[in-house]
């Protein structure tokens, strides 16, 4: 019988102990060069699933062979029309539309690289990111149009085609739409681009022009993926044609058992412009033939639910601010859920009470992931065999090493001991753009630096204990915000909560934790802080507590604790 080690004696690990626990039909290695290209894993998938429904938004579907011939006429018009070179950089401004997997196979087609943009920016946010980019084209929404107007007086862009929500809707309907967004919704500024070209006309020009398929391969950069800037400056991440590719099997190896090709009916709510919805949703489900329900404003939880009792999806992905939306909403509580299978959870921290609610109502685990848009971005993922919610970020996915370390970059070897999590495999990026060689703030002996605190138990099972940067020091004691919400969550009248440190001249800093309440919720700070005592030491109970109606976040819902921290400030 194998001797046990008293409690307080921690466990050594073995390199990778998560093999073990994989479950059944998930391999420990991937094969990361199994296309050539992204473009070749396009070309396979609209030959394989031609005939079936690939995207649907507005109520109009878009089959894998319509794909296949508007991203073909896209590319010819980048190749021919604006004399686009392969490698050169484009940037894509929009929201989920059908417009933004015509695009972004175009743009891949024709050899270039692709720059998402978050169409919520400011001026200044965008201007730097086309300048630091040097992406000549943009492809964007009429309704960021202004944006653009003004970034460009602190930007070059020599080309720029302009889309409206309806292009892909027929002239009837789409005519209808665009008179109101514009004139009804009034969702469009007045702006002045006089050099920008129509997509739809892009596209009829491309129809008539030469396509020539560029030479490409898995080292050919294919996209500068900007970090989301939750904690620090946001730097353009290199991904290679190679790097997508590898996670994309690594997905499909950790996720594949549970799904099957040409069946999967997916519910894309997360922006395609975000590395976690672009891989999952975009690249995943289009090797494995699925028909994608796109979103374009996930912020309208009544009209999400709506859009969800008409389509019998499979899959859904989202991050923890949505579920907690969802299962806060009556209609959704009351919705029937029998063809769900597979909910993944990513972006940010999914919480207990969120997790256990979803189970609840769908009948769904709510597995969640862990990555890095450096990563492709998935690192790990609660397997699929998981009874329920643990407070994971799961294992491994296949052909990746994880390691801690300590604060000397010594690695840690003992179970349940934090240290910062480093990564290596094939997803991992070829480092920041402009900074090639200079990858000290990035990786570590050849490992990335992922700026988080976690442990791993004896299975293989990864916990992040916080982001280092959010780290909060009280009297010399680590708090980790990511407790202090926890606790705060389970609450029965909180429906957000953000912790972070404010200054103080007696301990350092002081726990500050920012509640939104529930709709009737009588919740008020004196009771607030005797639910924190109740599951917290004196040290980490809030000495400050603060009520707002929503908490500042990015686009995808991810919570901007830096906002926060720069107001107490």
């Amino acid at each position: 019988m194998e001797q046990q080690l008293p409690p307080h004696q921690p466990t050594l690990l073995s390199d990778k102990p998560w093999l073990k626990r994989y479950p059944q039909g998930v391999p420990a290695d991937i094969d990361p060069d199994r296309f050539g290209s992204l473009m070749a894993l396009f070309e396979q998938s609209v030959a394989d699933f031609a005939d079936k429904p690939a995207y649907r938004n507005f109520g109009r579907t878009m089959s894998y062979r319509e794909l296949d011939r508007q991203s073909r006429n896209f590319a010819a018009y980048l190749q021919q029309g604006l004399k686009l070179q392969p490698g050169e950089r484009i940037a894509l401004m929009m929201p989920n539309l059908l417009q933004y997997p015509v695009c972004l196979f175009g743009a891949l087609r024709a050899g270039l690289v692709v720059v998402n943009v978050n169409p919520l920016y400011t001026p200044r946010e965008l201007a730097h990111q086309l300048k630091d980019s040097g992406a000549g084209t943009i492809v964007i929404l009429e309704n960021f149009a202004d944006t653009l107007a003004q970034a460009m007086k602190h930007s070059r862009i020599d080309h720029i085609v302009l889309t409206r929500m309806g292009d892909h809707l027929g002239l009837l309907k789409g005519t209808m739409l665009n008179l109101v967004v514009k004139h009804v919704k009034k969702m469009v500024p007045a702006y002045r681009l006089p050099a920008a070209v129509g997509y739809r006309q892009a596209l009829a020009k491309g129809g008539e022009m030469t396509y020539r398929r560029p030479e490409l391969n898995g080292d050919s950069l294919a996209f500068l993926q900007y970090t989301g800037g939750t904690t620090g400056l946001s730097k353009g991440a290199m991904l290679s044609h190679r790097n997508m590719l590898a996670n994309v099997e690594q997905c499909l190896g950790v996720y594949g058992p549970m799904l099957k090709p040409g069946e999967e009916k997916v519910v894309t709510a997360l922006p395609l412009y975000h590395v976690f919805a672009l891989t999952v949703n975009g690249l995943l489900f289009l090797r494995l033939g699925a028909e994608n329900l796109l979103i374009t404003n996930p912020r309208d939880i009544p009209g999400l639910v709506k859009m969800l009792k008409g389509y019998s999806c499979t899959c859904i992905t989202g991050v923890n601010t949505l579920f907690n939306a969802l299962v806060n909403n009556t209609e959704f509580q009351n919705h029937d859920f029998k063809t769900l299978k597979l909910t993944i959870g990513g972006g940010m921290s999914v919480q207990r009470v969120v997790a256990e609610q979803w189970q609840d109502i769908t009948g769904s685990k709510l597995l969640e992931g862990y990555g890095l848009t450096e990563c492709s971005p998935l690192v790990t993922v609660c397997p699929y065999d998981l009874e329920g919610y643990n407070g994971a970020i799961g294992l491994p996915v296949c052909s990746t090493q994880v390691r801690l370390v300590d604060e000397a970059g010594e690695r840690v070897r003992y179970s349940h001991t934090p240290g910062e999590m480093e990564v290596k495999g094939p997803q991992v990026m070829r480092g920041y753009w402009g900074e090639d060689g200079k990858d000290d703030d990035g990786f570590h002996d050849g490992w990335l630096r992922t700026g988080d605190i976690a442990t791993m138990d004896e299975q293989g099972f990864l916990k992040i204990v916080d982001r280092k940067k959010d780290m909060i020091l009280v009297s010399g004691f680590n708090v980790f915000p990511n407790e202090i919400e926890e606790v705060a969550m389970s609450h029965p009248g909180v429906l957000e909560a953000a912790a972070v440190g404010v200054p103080s001249q007696v301990s350092g800093e002081n726990v500050k934790l920012v509640v939104v309440k529930k709709p009737g919720s009588l919740l008020d700070e004196k009771a607030m802080v005797a639910h924190c005592k109740q599951y917290l030491t004196a040290y980490k109970v809030p000495k400050v507590i603060e009520f707002r109606d929503e908490l500042p976040k990015t686009n995808v819902g991810k919570i901007l604790r830096r906002k926060l921290r720069d107001k107490a400030a």
